[in-house]
């Protein structure tokens, strides 16, 4: 197999450590503020919950990630604890007896986390007081209607007075790190440092504002990513104070980094900063670690998507089940963003190459996709309920097929096949068979539906390729999850999870990593691309396919956040030489070797570009 590039990931350049001496935790406080922290809203959750565990390793008990308060969220996700640290303790103090809610548990996931979260409701009657604040420091004007603007702002004001107090009891030691992520907890940044708050401070964006936005109106987004009229485009949809927030945020943070390398250009022209750091998203691999049992796990939740379509398609299953292939596409309901618009038209044109072609193999193609929906389709209930009423009426014949059968043995005689089964039999099964004559379709993806009673994790793992063809994918979780499952997929060029493949790994396509061109092809040619991809695949035999997934499995390590945390380390460090030159240098910095557990070889290489921060405010309102 073809693997152009010799360098392994123990010598990844733009990947420092530090000497474990000059970078004592004990003597650091590291804090991760998110609007997500145990409250799932979208990625960033999967990313910061995913990545507790190497960070909770790393840190221990001065790692403290902060949120929003909401009660169910608290009461399901939280257990309840004192704060070990009594300056933290003192500070969630002082925000309380001045009549705010304050709540510090352990997140029950793995690493149990210390959290620190906010009540939003209670301190909102500050808001008015707090938007004269923002204003006077950034001159950043928040609409009354923008609700989660609002929140925003009470919940970055909050934090804000946190760190105050909180590094007024500390004085110098220990320093503290606050890694900021999203345009949500941007605010707490912005007033943090108009405040002069002694904080190191990252600053992470997992897609811009804007971009999101532009590519969701069918804009040529990256074709004119120097011709866009930055203001004027985000005051016609009305987020021009957001894009304020998000992008004061980028440039008050001593780092700022991004997930991937299309999205650090995107950030480059929409915000007006180069990241300092390209941080990529992993996955906590051991999860999905099936060890060999992986095509075991293929084979039996195979069967179980093969049962639900027996009960889709029955009385009109004209095909081979052990000839078909399940294909998929989850994600957001966004239809042009996440390439649904191109999948669409791609299948049209596979379903014409496999009729020419006269190929025996038959695809079906599920899309999970969450949108409003009153109840489950009537039909699809009874479409389900006679599939099972055929396996109890077979699973019933079979029994006094097999009680008669042994009762004529018995006797040393040969059966009259045509006695074993009597009429009362023939009749309960022509009755079941006629009672098949429908057609409908899946609408949930859950282990307690009656369609489709399969978990995501266990309906990835049944099917044998997931297509995610998307334009604006900062990232792209769902062919990284794939991936660690040993599930093929395909992926683009405009996606960070592409990009990444394409420039580490020699020829993704040979380990199950279909990359198609949305960048510098024309719509038609990219969906041609992604046609062949698929018949392609369609194809191949059964033992090339299992071949494939063990490929596939092998790029794992490469996704683990054991590897892919030490680019969030590098940020944090490069923000404390930034914000603390006197105490940590960036010449401590040296490399570690780290090597792969499997004969996988490949480049990880960064380049890491510098600013300088003078720590002044700006005013965003200007361009």
């Amino acid at each position: 197999m073809r693997l152009s590039r010799s360098l392994s990931i123990t010598s990844l350049s733009g990947l420092p450590l530090w000497e474990e001496e000059s970078l004592d935790v004990q003597d650091l406080l590291l804090f991760e503020v998110s609007w997500e922290v145990t409250n799932k809203v979208g990625g960033i959750y999967t990313v910061i919950q995913t990545k507790a565990k190497i960070t909770v390793d790393e840190w221990g008990e001065n790692y403290i990630m902060m949120g929003p308060y909401y009660e169910h969220n608290f009461k399901t996700q939280v257990e309840k604890c004192e704060p070990p640290n009594q300056a933290i303790k003192a500070a969630m103090d002082s925000l309380i007896n001045n009549g705010c809610q304050v709540h510090f548990g352990r997140w029950l996931i793995e690493g149990s986390p210390y959290v620190i979260l906010f009540d939003i409701g209670a301190a909102a009657w500050n808001l008015d007081r707090w938007k004269g604040d923002l204003w006077n420091a950034c001159s950043i004007g928040l609409p009354y209607h923008d609700r989660e603007a609002n929140d925003s702002l009470v919940f970055g004001s909050l934090v804000a007075w946190f760190f105050k107090e909180l590094t007024d009891q500390l004085q110098d030691k220990p320093n503290v790190i606050a890694h900021f992520h999203e345009w949500q907890a941007g605010t707490g940044l912005v007033l943090s440092r108009s405040r002069k708050i002694p904080l190191a401070t990252v600053f992470t964006t997992h897609a811009t504002l804007l971009g999101r936005y532009l590519c969701a109106g069918n804009a040529d987004f990256y074709n004119n990513l120097d011709k866009f009229n930055i203001d004027q485009e985000a005051g016609e949809r009305q987020i021009y104070h957001r894009y304020c927030l998000e992008r004061a945020a980028v440039h008050c943070a001593h780092v700022f980094t991004t997930v991937s390398q299309i999205t650090a250009v995107e950030a480059n022209h929409m915000l007006h900063r180069q990241p300092d750091v390209v941080t990529p998203n992993g996955l906590n691999v051991r999860k999905f670690s099936a060890m060999h049992e992986f095509q075991n796990l293929h084979s039996m939740n195979k069967a179980k998507i093969q049962e639900f379509v027996r009960g889709h398609f029955y009385g009109h299953l004209d095909f081979n089940l052990e000839k078909t292939l399940f294909f998929f596409i989850a994600g957001r309901y966004e239809f042009s963003n996440k390439g649904a618009d191109l999948f669409l038209e791609s299948l049209s044109r596979l379903n014409y190459l496999l009729r020419v072609q006269k190929s025996d193999v038959t695809v079906v193609v599920f899309f999970i996709m969450p949108a409003k929906t009153n109840n489950f389709n009537v039909e699809s209930l009874k479409g389900q309920a006679v599939r099972k009423q055929l396996w109890d009426t077979a699973q019933s014949v079979k029994e006094k097929f097999g009680k008669r059968l042994y009762e004529s043995l018995l006797r040393g005689e040969i059966p009259d096949m045509s006695k074993i089964l009597d009429r009362d039999d023939f009749t309960i099964m022509k009755r079941a068979i006629y009672a098949t004559q429908i057609v409908f379709h899946p609408e949930f993806l859950s282990s307690t539906s009656p369609l489709l009673p399969m978990d995501y994790e266990e309906f990835v793992r049944g099917c044998h390729l997931g297509v995610f063809p998307s334009y604006y994918e900062p990232w792209g979780y769902t062919p990284g999850e794939c991936t660690v499952m040993g599930i093929p997929s395909v992926t683009t060029n405009l996606s960070g999870f592409g990009c990444f493949m394409e420039e580490h790994v020699s020829d993704p396509s040979e380990y199950g990593i279909y990359i198609v061109d949305r960048r510098f092809r024309s719509a038609d040619e990219s969906c041609n691309q992604l046609t062949q991809f698929m018949f392609s695949f369609c194809q191949q035999s059964r033992r090339q396919r299992i071949i494939q997934r063990n490929r596939t499995e092998r790029l794992s390590d490469l996704l683990d956040w054991r590897y892919l945390g030490r680019f969030y380390m590098h940020a944090r460090h490069l923000a404390l030489s930034r914000s603390f030159p006197g105490k940590f240098k960036m010449d401590h910095l040296n490399l570690a070797p780290v090597s792969l557990s499997h004969s996988l070889r490949c480049t990880l290489m960064q380049s890491f570009s510098s600013i300088t921060d003078n720590g002044n405010m700006i005013d965003c309102c200007t361009p």
